[in-house]
């Protein structure tokens, strides 16, 4: 059987912790930034978890998960 493909938008966009959870960007971070405030600011610089629901898609998305 062959290998399986890693889609690799979900390859750029994540990044996988040693526990084997993943970490993602947080939207609304790139432009329209002087409406926000700094602490929303400053929270949106930071990582977010992606959320149970979505691991499932996730690992299938990345079947041999990311180094």
């Amino acid at each position: 059987m062959p290998k399986m493909k890693t889609r690799k938008c979900a390859a750029k966009r994540l990044k996988q912790t040693g526990t084997g959870k993943f970490r993602r960007f947080k939207a609304g971070a790139r432009h329209l930034m002087t409406g926000k405030s700094p602490k929303q600011k400053r929270r949106l610089g930071q990582d977010g978890e992606v959320k149970s629901t979505e691991r499932n898609r996730i690992k299938a998305a990345l079947p041999y998960g990311l180094k």
